[in-house]
């Protein structure tokens, strides 16, 4: 059997699939086939696996994995500090990401046991039973009825429908929210439960546009995918072929490539420094211990006598183990804790675009959608956007204009005039009073060649209006007949023309057993027979219909684009509307052209042609095709259509925006150059002082050259235009735009040699680099994302950024970052990283959100470097005071609880709520957007500047309180204070002073700031005076009982911190202070206020009030303790 059907026996990729379990054969035994089970598992853990597996991952990370090893040193080796000194904020580190990642999965598994316990219907001897849509097994007829999503890959075997169709929707799958026909298996038998069949089909494939069938004619028309709906169709029977994650839907999931952001780039190379900084540290001091131990005496003093192990202790040995203490007491440096405060801020932070009811459109009654917040801070620093051209600029909301019939230009006008609508503006008016001429023919046309359906509003039932996807008449003065039709269609172009036609008084009235009604102007209706339909496809850019009439008389409609029918027929009838086609394409309309052709002499042949074609098993798209090109030939043209497809709301405000930002746009699109480009120039990409450097097939013809040759000299010729002499054009404010078509970019990127490819890569990326504007048409969806790939990974790695509303544009989308909601389904917007549900949207979300994000996030990391270098840098110095001995500074809970408890919270408050210049000032002033451009709040120059700074306090702290230190008696009854207290002073003095260095920078005051700042200092307090005032029985030693205490007791104390505090501010006020903005850009600069050294501001009276503040506060806080806090504490701590 199979050698008569041609196919190889020695395939193995194949399946055989049992029609309902019952096998064709009686004579032997049926042992069914073992397939997967239609689960579909999207989740990435489970309950068995998720703590070893969380964990693996987790500790891949740099950051996690070095505090593993500080912690297991502590353990083994004895260190100066204990080892929940390290081990609580890392246990606190993973929890945390562990709780969040969990809850993700959570979701996951949630939304999978939605789809796996769905209830469906399943067809078994002879009974309706019903079951969840996991125990669907393959070989399973399964019912399905209108408006449920197919649980798995069937084959179409009955429909509801007389003429054997369906219509479904594929949104899910590839974008497309049109509806689909797919017809039943030919001579299928209509009594299901005695059908004996099997299918022989190729293993689970991801293409969703072709399917291999062995013994049968099968082709995707007859298969119906997992994710569609079924639609106008009330219900269908069809039998499972492929389940579960073998679906082609499941097959077809691309995990999203692992973005990294240019912040978490920075951060890893401010670790590195930081961790060359605590080696360095540890070598320092470690040389040095034994460099003072070799002098005489210092070895072993009278008080401190080795131990026998000690002295027999190798010395290399021992030196490594004194540099692993010294590594683990100076390990606090490395921020752990800023990697959960970087991710909860992503996470919360990607709910202000989610609330943003500027972003919430009522049409679709949704706002902004935030799938990944790990990209937050890169809406900050976009420098190229790619957008897509229908449904993104434009709205993809097609309506008929106009039309151009044998050479005459008819518009649409009221329907009371005498012309029925029609209003020739270049045309004699006794054309469209004859009853046969062109213009009903053009009309029937119209009414014929498509694929819409009719649907009637008495089977649409009440709130289903959107299932004919609006397409209703929109409220037109039409009969009553007429008036109760909504259409289905697979483009919105069609519905179009079909109500074009209406409107001149040619109504389709639907398909009726293959024929086609149609009610003319005169109230008469015609029938005619649907013979083929050769459908669309993106290569030949046409569609046909064959139609007989009621005389006999077999047609040949075809509809497509120019470019397409223009071969195809006589020139001389092209030059008639030649100039309609070419001026309607410069004002942004969608064009179709139509044509005729009698075929009544070749219909045979061109039946047979097409029935074997249909029914060949191998080669079937290519041997269509063929037939089709055969086919469409001789044809005489009627007329052309023009569509009109409207720029959407503020697109041009947007775009223009955009560009004051130095965001550079290109626009990539599938549509002929002269609509793109009419597109650019209604956005005001391209300006009228543009000069436009086209590289296209009709230019590197005009030469007369060898295309090759030609592409070169172009090149060379616009790169020392645009690259070379830059500098004396930008003298003249000379701007460029540059155009390029598919056929060319392939010439571009795919040379014949590689040599010449590479250079023609680089030439051409220079030269759209250099203009303000790039415009590639004619682009198949690859090419798309071999643009934003080619300039993403360009010198420099510039962060892109691509729009796009349909399945074609999930490519670029992949490669960037952006996808938003449009009229060609959801596709985009799951394969996005954010989503908005209009293209003016992208203004704030890049010019407001993306620029708080970026200098939110850019304070957060440089902050959490600058407080644990203030927090590190006492305790080395204070080992050169005792004798490199690994004493510890602070006490193990201060060791623990800073990162955790002290200074988080202020920290993230800012890092979500600061707004350093006000929303509506950051949309007026586009400008401001460059000021962050290329990373530049995470450069090396701020970063030197945090780390100077933090160099700065740290000696202050230190040597100040030391200064204190050098009078013994500091308290009233002569005692002296001991290292406890000379530790506690200083981290005292730390907390407070990088707890108002972040109240300084603070520009935008919430009650949350208030409550996190002023709260967090509290705390420390209240936890030093009870951490030092209760005997805690799990400790073994207490070494800050009454430390702090007694430390708030001394006068001098309470003068020295307040005066450390002061000093360590006072130069950075000042500098702010005297330091103010000039230059043109005073007044936008006057709004900023953000970091000394690379933003200048001058201060609002709240900072002021802020300053006044504390200068005030130290003094009432010196009378407050001595006047009523001191005696009533001293009288507690007696009764005591």
């Amino acid at each position: 059997m199979k050698r008569r059907l041609g196919v190889d026996e020695r395939r193995v990729d194949s399946r055989t699939i049992y029609v309902g379990h019952r096998s064709s054969s009686t004579n032997e035994a049926f042992i069914p086939p073992k397939f997967c089970d239609n689960r579909i598992v999207s989740s990435k853990y489970t309950v068995w696996n998720f703590l070893p597996k969380n964990l693996f991952e987790q500790f891949r990370r740099i950051a996690n994995f070095y505090f593993l090893i500080i912690f297991l040193v502590q353990v083994i080796v004895d260190t100066p500090t204990s080892p929940v000194t390290s081990g609580l904020p890392l246990f606190f580190v993973i929890t945390v990401t562990a709780i969040k990642q969990g809850y993700e999965d959570w979701l996951r598994h949630k939304a999978d046991n939605e789809v796996n316990k769905y209830p469906v219907t399943v067809l078994e001897q002879g009974r309706r039973i019903r079951k969840e849509s996991e125990k669907i097994k393959v070989g399973d007829v399964v019912e399905v009825e209108e408006d449920v999503t197919f649980p798995c890959d069937l084959i179409l075997l009955q429909s509801s429908r007389d003429d054997d169709t369906c219509f479904v929707t594929t949104a899910s799958l590839d974008g497309e929210s049109n509806h689909k026909t797919h017809y039943t298996v030919p001579d299928t038998e209509k009594d299901l439960e005695t059908l004996n069949a099997t299918i022989e089909c190729e293993q689970p494939q991801p293409d969703l546009y072709n399917m291999c069938c062995l013994c049968l004619s099968l082709g995707p028309e007859n298969l119906l995918l997992k994710g569609a709906t079924l639609k106008n169709t009330q219900r269908i029977c069809g039998v499972a072929i492929y389940t579960g994650m073998e679906t082609k839907m499941a097959l077809n999931y691309q995990g999203k490539s692992q973005k990294r952001s240019a912040v978490e780039k920075s951060i890893n190379a401010f670790l590195l420094v930081y961790l060359c900084i605590l080696v360095s540290k540890a070598l320092v001091c470690t040389t040095l211990k034994y460099v003072w131990q070799g002098k005489p005496g210092q070895d072993e003093p009278w008080y401190n006598e080795k131990t026998q192990r000690e002295k027999d202790t190798n010395l290399y040995l021992k030196m490594f183990t004194d540099f692993l203490s010294f590594m683990v007491l100076f390990n606090f440096i490395i921020p752990v804790s800023m990697y959960v405060t970087v991710e909860m801020q992503k996470f919360l932070g990607s709910f202000f675009i989610t609330w943003d009811k500027d972003f919430f459109d009522p049409e679709i009654k949704e706002g902004a959608l935030v799938n990944t917040s790990d990209l937050n801070e890169e809406l900050g620093q976009v420098e190229y956007v790619f957008t897509d051209k229908t449904g993104t600029l434009t709205q993809n909301n097609m309506e008929f204009i106009e039309c151009c019939i044998d050479g005459f230009q008819y518009k649409y006008r009221d329907a009371s005039s005498d012309l029925d609508g029609f209003c020739v503006t270049d045309g004699p008016l006794n054309k469209v009073q004859e009853k046969a001429g062109r213009e009903e023919l053009f009309l029937r046309a119209l009414c014929l060649c498509h694929t819409v359906q009719v649907k009637e509003s008495s089977e649409q039932g009440q709130g289903q209006r959107d299932q004919v996807d609006g397409f209703g008449l929109d409220g037109e003065v039409l009969p009553p007949l007429r008036e109760q039709r909504g259409f289905i269609a697979s483009s919105p172009d069609e519905v179009a023309l079909v109500k074009g036609a209406m409107r001149f008084g040619f109504t389709f009235l639907g398909l009726e057993s293959k024929n086609m009604k149609i009610l003319t102007r005169n109230n008469d209706i015609e029938m005619y027979e649907l013979l083929h339909v050769l459908n669309f496809d993106p290569v030949r850019r046409r569609m046909s219909v064959i139609v007989r009439s009621k005389s006999g008389d077999t047609l040949l409609f075809c509809k497509g684009a120019d470019s397409s029918i223009f071969p195809r027929v006589r020139q001389e009838e092209v030059e008639r509307i030649r100039m309609h086609v070419e001026r309607n394409a410069t004002t942004d309309d969608y064009l179709l052209v139509v044509t005729l052709g009698a075929i009544a002499e070749d219909y045979a042949q061109a039946d047979a042609g097409l029935m074997e074609a249909r029914l060949a098993l191998q080669d079937r798209e290519q041997k269509l095709m063929a037939v089709y090109n055969q086919v469409e030939t001789g044809m005489s043209l009627i007329g052309a259509t023009a569509v009109e497809d409207r720029l959407q709301e503020e697109a041009a405000e947007t775009m223009e925006a955009l560009q004051g930002a130095g965001i550079k746009v290109w626009v990539l699109t599938g549509d002929k150059m002269e609509t793109a480009k009419s597109t650019c120039y209604a956005c005001r990409l391209f300006q009228r002082n543009t000069e436009l450097l086209e590289l296209t097939v009709r230019t590197l013809e005009d030469g007369g050259r060898r295309r090759e040759e030609r592409l070169h000299e172009l090149l060379l010729e616009y790169h020392k235009k645009a690259v070379q002499d830059a500098p004396t054009w930008s003298s003249a404010n000379q701007d460029y735009g540059f155009i390029i078509d598919g056929a060319t970019l392939s010439m571009v990127l795919n040379s014949s040699s590689e040599s010449n490819s590479s250079r023609y890569k680089n030439l051409f990326l220079q030269i759209c680099q250099n203009c303000t504007s790039v415009l590639c048409c004619r682009m198949a969806p690859l090419q798309k994302a071999q643009i934003v790939k080619m300039v993403k990974n360009s010198k420099g790695s510039p962060i892109t950024l691509s729009i796009g509303d349909g399945a074609n544009d999930v490519s670029m989308i992949l490669e960037a970052h952006v996808g938003i909601k449009g009229k060609e389904g959801r596709q985009a917007v799951r394969n996005s990283d954010y989503a908005i549900p209009k293209l003016k949207h992208l203004k704030k979300l890049l010019l407001a959100h993306g620029h708080l994000y970026y200098v939110r996030i850019a304070h957060l990391v440089q902050y959490f470097f600058y407080k644990n270098l203030c927090f590190i840098l006492p305790q080395f110095l204070y080992q050169f005071f005792c004798g490199y001995s690994q004493q510890p500074l602070y006490d193990a809970a201060y060791l623990t609880m800073y990162n955790i408890c002290f200074t988080s919270m202020p920290i993230l408050a800012y890092s979500l709520l600061e707004q350093h210049i006000c929303i509506e000032v950051l949309l007026d002033n586009a400008a401001l957007y460059r000021d962050i451009a290329k990373n530049g709040m995470l450069r090396w120059r701020p970063f030197l500047y945090w780390t100077l700074l933090g160099v700065f306090h740290g000696l202050l702290f230190f040597f100040g309180v030391r200064f204190l230190f050098s009078n013994p008696a500091l308290q009233d009854n002569g005692q002296v204070f001991g290292n406890w207290s000379y530790g506690t002073i200083v981290f005292t003095v730390l907390v407070f002073t990088v707890t108002l260095k972040l109240a300084l920078d603070t520009r935008h005051w919430t009650w949350i700031n208030h409550f996190v700042i002023w709260g967090s200092l509290l705390f420390y307090v209240f936890f030093s005076f009870f951490w030092g005032g209760i005997i805690w029985p799990f400790l073994k030693q207490q070494r800050l009982y009454f430390v702090f205490a007694n430390m708030l007791s001394s006068v001098s104390a309470w003068l020295v911190i307040i005066l450390l505090i002061l000093l360590s501010l006072l130069p950075e006020i000042l500098l702010v202070v005297f330091h103010k903005p000039r230059g043109p850009r005073q007044v936008e600069l006057r709004h900023i206020h953000t970091f000394p050294l690379y933003f200048t501001h001058s201060f609002s009276p709240r900072f002021i009030y802020l300053f006044h503040f504390l200068t005030v506060l130290p003094l009432f806080s010196l009378w407050f303790w001595s006047s009523l806090m001191e005696p009533i504490f001293n009288i507690f701590i007696r009764g005591i």
